[in-house]
């Protein structure tokens, strides 16, 4: 099989409807090298780089609660701010990988997703929903 770990996707396809962050940016915990006293934070196994999750609602209406994206960076990445009167911070995530696992409390296929960067979505304000990642994927279906 040629596909052997992450795979590159594009944000429009995993976030058509956009993304939003809830809360802040947290270090990863290494599972295997921490323990109850020592917390010792993941490293990426290609770059190297200390992992960080955010915490992430997909704008989809048919979407169901919240799940983490991981970012590679030497030091704590910074988010966006909020948009004036908003909740949550909307986002668009470049470089986005997908691994499929089975998750061994279900049983079930799920996915975990990591991105290169995060960075502020093209987002209007006027209640259109519309993201910079929704208006392209538009246009690449016309």
């Amino acid at each position: 099989m040629a596909v052997q770990g992450p795979f590159k996707v594009s944000f429009g396809d995993v976030f058509p409807f956009g993304a939003f962050i809830k809360g802040g940016v947290e270090p990863v915990r290494d599972f295997d090298r921490s323990t109850r006293e020592n917390f010792v934070q993941a490293r990426d196994k290609e770059s190297g780089e200390l992992v960080w999750a955010v915490e992430v609602l997909d704008a989809d209406p048919e979407s169901k609660g919240t799940f983490k994206v991981k970012l590679m960076a030497p030091v704590q990445p910074v988010m966006p701010e909020a948009p004036a009167g908003f909740p949550f911070v909307p986002v668009e995530f470049d470089g986005l990988a997908v691994t499929p696992y089975v998750n061994s409390g279900t049983g079930r296929l799920a996915y975990s997703l990591k991105a290169a960067a995060v960075r502020p979505a093209n987002f209007k304000g006027n209640g259109s929903g519309r993201t910079a990642a929704k208006d392209n994927a538009a246009k690449d279906a016309a």
